[in-house]
């Protein structure tokens, strides 16, 4: 009995043994497969996409009846062919892992749900649901066209915002003596958002052994920003030319906040108009409607006190 016991002893010592050592060559594995992320991404932590919340897994998986009907809805493409939806789905970042054929056929899920939704308003005997019965469809049809604008519009906006303040902290960087590709790498782990997506994505096509000429035409398809399109043409044309790096970021940063400043007078110089107009328009009339009644308030009620007086 005793040596059964000693032998269990032994084997239970020489198996936890076994996995120490398998634990700490998984440890050993793991922080060098960590390192090696880190330095393709700039990022430490396995989860780099943002968590989805519980709304957004419901949308993406209402989204999925959108591929039942891609065929049909690449065909009824009006006001959305599809080389515009994915330029449309580049500059938005592909939201809700959309595709083309996938977005194409949500078009005409939502065009049926409108039908049936008039049709439904039609037959209870809703107010103007006569209208609803063509309104309802063609605002199904058009509001994924909508909002997918939007969504490009807005990442753009949020490119164009950061963008400065972006290129400022690159070029102290490679004004410290850094590559170029180390310091993108360094300096995008602080910023989030869409220009963190689109020059991450940049590092790996490079890591991927892409000419960077040819990464540079891709982060040109994806971006109509004007000021993202100034600097990315810039460090194209300096690279042929033999341009040092920094000495274009350093320049485009000084010029893309001349150009913010310049649109903030524009929209400035825009809105005064607009404030006279409303001004003229409705404050003016209103505050003249406004003595106007008291006025005559106060001539009817002198009236009627001149009138009890002379009674």
């Amino acid at each position: 009995m005793d040596a059964l016991i000693i032998t269990c002893l032994f084997l239970f010592l020489l198996f936890f043994a076994i996995f120490l050592k398998e634990w700490y060559l998984f440890s050993v594995q793991k922080r060098t497969l960590i390192e090696h992320m880190y330095e393709v991404t700039g990022h430490r932590t396995y989860d780099v996409r943002k968590p989805e919340t519980a709304s957004e897994r419901l949308v993406k998986r209402l989204l999925r009846y959108g591929d039942d009907y891609a065929v049909l809805g690449q065909r009824f493409n009006f006001f959305s062919e599809s080389h515009e939806v994915e330029d449309w789905l580049l500059k938005a970042g592909r939201p809700l892992d959309l595709t083309v054929a996938r977005f194409q056929g949500v078009k005409i899920v939502l065009t049926l749900l409108g039908i049936i939704v008039g049709a439904l308003l039609f037959v209870l005997g809703f107010p103007f649901a006569q209208f609803g019965l063509i309104l309802w469809p063609l605002a199904g049809y058009f509001l994924p066209i909508l909002w997918l604008k939007k969504k490009a519009s807005e990442r753009q906006q949020q490119i164009r915002y950061d963008l400065p303040e972006f290129l400022d902290t690159v070029s102290v960087t490679l004004q410290a003596g850094v590559s170029l590709d180390h310091a993108l790498r360094e300096v995008i782990r602080f910023f989030s958002g869409p220009i963190q997506e689109e020059f991450s994505r940049f590092n790996q096509e490079i890591d991927l052994g892409v000419p960077r000429e040819k990464a540079y035409e891709q982060l040109l398809r994806r971006n109509d920003n004007p000021e993202f399109q100034l600097l990315i043409k810039a460090l194209i044309q300096g690279m042929r030319l033999g341009v040092p790096i920094s000495v274009t970021f350093k320049v485009q940063a000084d010029n893309m906040r001349r150009m913010r400043k310049e649109l903030v007078k524009e929209k400035a110089a825009k809105a005064s108009p607009k404030v006279t107009l409303i001004t003229t328009l409705v404050v003016a009339p209103t505050a003249m409607l406004m003595i106007g009644g008291l006025m005559v308030l106060n001539i009817l009620e002198n009236a009627k006190t001149f009138t009890g007086i002379f009674k």
